[in-house]
């Protein structure tokens, strides 16, 4: 668990960035690119990103010195991923070739302390070798081939994310936004606890947070390994699956009924809700809504889980795959063919 403590001036000063953050993105899907995670969600876009590597022989060599750096699990050096200023991707890998080579040393020792890490590695802090430079390179090829494309889909994906938590804050401060990471995190004040890998804690000392959306991440959020540094929380956000066709809004209606199909589209767009939560933004009363949240679950498209004293509902992958989304109209809004009202998100 991570357990990151706040001040009262941190709580003043808890930022949500709006946009998906290139680097982050890029480290995160080099991650699932070296594993089987999230067969639904990452498995076609992994193919075709295999295929494509070794297809190219160029995008092949510029991914190999990616993989050393940047495990599947465990360790991976800060400096890949430079404080988050909201711009384009340029701008962040100027910020990585400009890594002081003390810093670079550092991170490079932790990570040989966990993993091989070639002679190579050792020449990024060397002046005047040009190392450093290549690896931002290589994180350039890696992006522009294998992000790229994909990319307005987890801009759409991360801005609805963050839509409906500045909602959260707009109606509940930022004690809501906190408490709207569940199951991710728990709000217990002062201290957000954090699902994570190893026993952790984070003390914010006045300095903030910065929240960063990230589609590539999975299952749990992540952070910078140096306290040291400006302190992010990187977190997972509910995703539809990158290149998977949709489902009709119709077909979706007429397979499980109005009622049904609007719980199931309010349950993907946002995990972890509670009936009550469900019942209020579908607009039906919340025994209807209990009843159609139990079909679903023993249909295997949602799963519900106690967290305290509050039970939360989630889309399964099998949910995810049927909706995988049924279409939006610019308010967020999914009308019902041959039905006299309509349903929200």
């Amino acid at each position: 668990m991570l357990r990151i403590h706040f001040t009262n001036h941190d709580l003043q000063n808890i930022r949500l960035v709006r946009e998906p953050d290139p680097l982050w993105e890029l480290v995160c899907s080099m991650c699932r690119l070296q594993t089987r995670q999230g067969p639904l969600e990452f498995g076609h876009w992994r193919q075709s990103v295999r295929e494509r590597i070794q297809q190219d022989a160029p995008l092949n060599h510029a991914v190999q010195p990616l993989k050393t750096l940047i495990p599947s699990f465990g360790y991976i050096p800060d400096f890949l991923t430079p404080p988050v200023t909201g711009a384009d991707l340029s701008a962040g890998l100027e910020l990585v070739r400009a890594t002081p080579r003390r810093r670079l040393a550092s991170e490079l020792t932790q990570l040989a302390g966990s993993r091989p890490v070639p002679s190579w590695a050792a020449s990024l802090g060397r002046p005047g070798c040009g190392a450093l430079s290549s690896l931002a390179q290589a994180l350039g090829v890696y992006f522009g081939a294998l992000l790229a494309p994909s990319w307005s889909h987890v801009r759409t994906v991360v801005g609805n994310d963050v839509g409906i938590r500045t909602q959260a804050l707009l109606d509940g401060g930022t004690q809501a936004l906190l408490n709207g990471l569940r199951p991710l995190a728990r709000w217990n004040s002062p201290v957000l606890e954090v699902d994570y890998p190893v026993e952790r804690d984070l003390h914010l000392g006045g300095r903030g947070l910065t929240l960063v959306p990230s589609y590539f991440c999975w299952r749990r959020p992540t952070a910078l390994a140096d306290p040291g540094l400006p302190p992010v929380l990187v977190y997972p956000v509910a995703k539809n699956p990158l290149d998977l066709p949709c489902t009709t809004e119709d077909g979706l209606v007429r397979l499980l009924g109005r009622s049904r199909a609007a719980v199931l589209v309010e349950v993907v767009r946002r995990s972890g809700r509670t009936t009550s939560e469900v019942a209020a933004a579908v607009g039906l009363a919340l025994p209807s809504v209990s009843y159609q949240i139990g079909v679903l679950r023993d249909g295997g498209l949602v799963a519900s889980h106690r967290d305290g004293k509050y039970v939360l509902h989630t889309a399964t992958p099998l949910g995810r795959q049927l909706l995988a989304v049924a279409p939006w109209d610019e308010a967020g809004v999914v009308s019902t063919p041959g039905g006299p009202g309509s349903f929200r998100r």
